[in-house]
């Protein structure tokens, strides 16, 4: 009998979690828990971590998991090697639904950096207006760069202070038009941009509004991961979880 996990979190986690409960699999869906008001799934969930591998790996046992799908974040890389350690631990099939990272395209004016540290080295000492898209956990580092002007956009409003002191915050939940973006960042005379290399269409809009405005983007290069069987698709999860309509049957 088939019983999943699904370590969610994105978009994809949503469509895969819409696909799962109509097919009829017994399956729960986990959040990180950072989201105070996240998204209603059609499946069982829980919020909040495990507790590292181990105790993720108590949950597979306790639960009677048989699969696992790492469906969050691609810079949630903490979850994902935790992930790796308890399937292997426990004998869980793993299989991670990541979105393809994006490329870049004539026009960008990508300035590629590995880390958070870089990232703050990347932006001008001198006085800018930055769009900060690289999420609320991530954003304390930028405190060593108290002069700029940041533009934030998080789910949920801060529920402590910012790290500088010229801060516009824009509460909403994506995903957000290529017109929309255009317009924010021309109405707020945006001048760089901050970026995780997310990938997927959800959160392009933006990389696309940074090209068509001639902006430069510090992008964050991905986490380097433990390998793991990795697809792109919802589809291509469920024909791994088995079903029928995805293997044509």
């Amino acid at each position: 009998m088939t019983r999943a996990l699904i370590l969610g979190g994105t978009s994809d986690a949503r469509l895969l979690a819409d696909a799962v409960a109509h097919a009829g699999f017994e399956a729960t869906y986990s959040y990180g828990g950072r989201t105070r008001a996240p998204a209603t799934q059609p499946l069982p969930t829980r919020s909040g971590g495990f507790g590292g591998a181990s105790g993720l790996a108590e949950y597979i046992r306790r639960e009677k998991i048989t699969h696992v799908i790492d469906a969050t974040h691609p810079f949630a890389a903490e979850m994902s090697r935790n992930a790796v350690a308890a399937c292997a631990t426990t004998g869980a099939r793993l299989i991670a639904l990541e979105r393809a990272p994006w490329a870049k395209a004539p026009g960008d004016k990508w300035i590629e950096v590995a880390d958070l540290a870089s990232a703050v080295t990347a932006l001008p000492l001198t006085r800018t207006r930055v769009f900060l898209a690289i999420g609320r956990q991530h954003i304390a580092a930028f405190g060593a760069k108290p002069q700029h002007a940041y533009t934030l956009r998080f789910v949920d409003p801060p529920g402590e202070p910012l790290p500088f002191p010229d801060a516009d915050v824009i509460v909403s939940r994506g995903p957000f038009a290529f017109e929309s973006e255009l317009d924010m960042m021309r109405s707020r005379r945006i001048e760089w941009i901050v970026a995780r290399n997310s990938g997927g269409e959800g959160a392009r809009a933006k990389i696309d509004a940074a090209r068509e405005l001639g902006l430069p983007v510090v992008m964050l290069k991905r986490p380097e991961l433990p390998d793991r069987p990795r697809v792109e698709s919802v589809a291509e999860v469920m024909q791994w979880l088995g079903h029928r309509a995805c293997l044509g049957a």
